[in-house]
């Protein structure tokens, strides 16, 4: 290995439904057509060199998710994102690409997500009085069917912020019924914690401890991940890369 590229891309329209499993053949195909020098894994059935970070749920829009590379020649990252790029089906975009020079991994600076959540159908009002009674619980057990099975946690805890951005309007694609066709939306910030707490655990606990059930799929957006400072912003895991001083390198 002679070089290490850390990179951002976004799941955006109808790839959100891409499963990681499939954006790994995807991307795997796109650093063929690209020619990209990437290195392999030794031993009888070597796979290339990359490594993924905390992947989205599939069905779920992100703009922050990560990946690392492994190269046998120097690239120049801005060419190598845009050939990336290029090679692969739209929606599915690379947006970023650092050369890793600080140490420690991807996974080691992401400690909370950021996350939109659009609630077609639901009133403001509906929305900020179910917050009020998220953040009144002290717990809020809900239940997920995992591969374990089915397992009962806290969604409250790993909450670092929930809030009401305010209201925006929709399409014309709710069902009949669905009110003046509002649509509130979540500002919400979690951490990292096991086991995972997810936007649609978070959903569930809005339903526990206020009924909160909008009448159409909700839609979440990833919009951040990286490490959660104590004014509540999240810090981009490719600055440390980006700040590290050339004579460092």
């Amino acid at each position: 290995m002679v070089q290490r590229v850390r990179i951002r891309y976004a799941k955006r329209g109808r790839l959100r439904f891409t499963s990681h499993r499939d954006f790994a053949r995807a991307f795997e195909r796109a650093i063929r057509r690209a020619g990209v020098p990437i290195a392999f894994s030794q031993g009888f059935n070597p796979h290339p060199k990359i490594s993924y970070a905390s992947a989205a749920p599939t069905g779920v829009a992100s703009e922050a998710e990560y990946l690392e590379l492994a190269l046998q020649a120097e690239v120049e990252p801005e060419q190598l994102r845009l050939a990336l790029d290029a090679s692969l089906s739209d929606g599915l975009d690379v947006l970023d690409a650092v050369i890793a020079v600080a140490p420690g991994g991807l996974p080691d600076r992401i400690d909370a997500s950021r996350w939109r959540i659009e609630l077609p159908g639901v009133p403001d009002d509906d929305a900020r009085t179910a917050v009020a009674a998220f953040h009144a619980a002290p717990e809020i057990l809900v239940d997920r069917l995992t591969k374990q099975g089915r397992r009962t946690f806290d969604a409250r805890g790993a909450v670092a912020l929930i809030e009401v951005a305010g209201p925006d309007r929709v399409g014309s694609d709710l069902p009949s019924g669905a009110g003046d066709h509002l649509c509130a939306i979540l500002d919400l910030v979690v951490r990292q914690v096991t086991p995972a707490v997810r936007p649609d655990d978070v959903l569930s606990g809005l339903r526990v401890v206020a009924d909160l059930t909008p009448p159409a799929p909700p839609r979440v957006t990833r919009l951040a991940q990286g490490s959660l400072t104590a004014q509540g912003d999240i810090v981009d895991p490719l600055e440390a890369d980006r700040g590290t001083p050339i004579g460092d390198r």
